[in-house]
């Protein structure tokens, strides 16, 4: 369920704005977003696991708050992620 070494490295170096870069907020909602799709799949075979649900919950609230922020702060960087990870129609 978790992320792997290699996957997060991979989404790091994907989404950083400058090299070392792990903390802007394109890097935090790909981490967030590989999560969430991974708990996603998890839920199609387990579905009474609501301890883990509640923690899907909080990332996506989380991811919200992210993708909200950077909305308000730089539209265009907004729009480039939404379009790269593929949130929304």
């Amino acid at each position: 369920m978790s992320i792997t070494v290699e996957r997060k490295a991979e989404l790091i170096k994907k989404f950083a704005q400058t090299k070392g870069d792990t903390g802007s907020p394109e890097v935090q909602v790909a981490i967030l977003s590989d999560r969430i799709s991974t708990l996603t799949e998890h839920f199609k075979t387990h579905k009474k696991d609501n301890h883990s649900r509640r923690g899907l919950l909080k990332m996506v609230s989380q991811r919200r708050r992210l993708l909200d922020y950077l909305k308000r702060e730089n539209l265009s960087r907004y729009q480039a992620l939404i379009k790269e990870l593929g949130l929304r129609r």
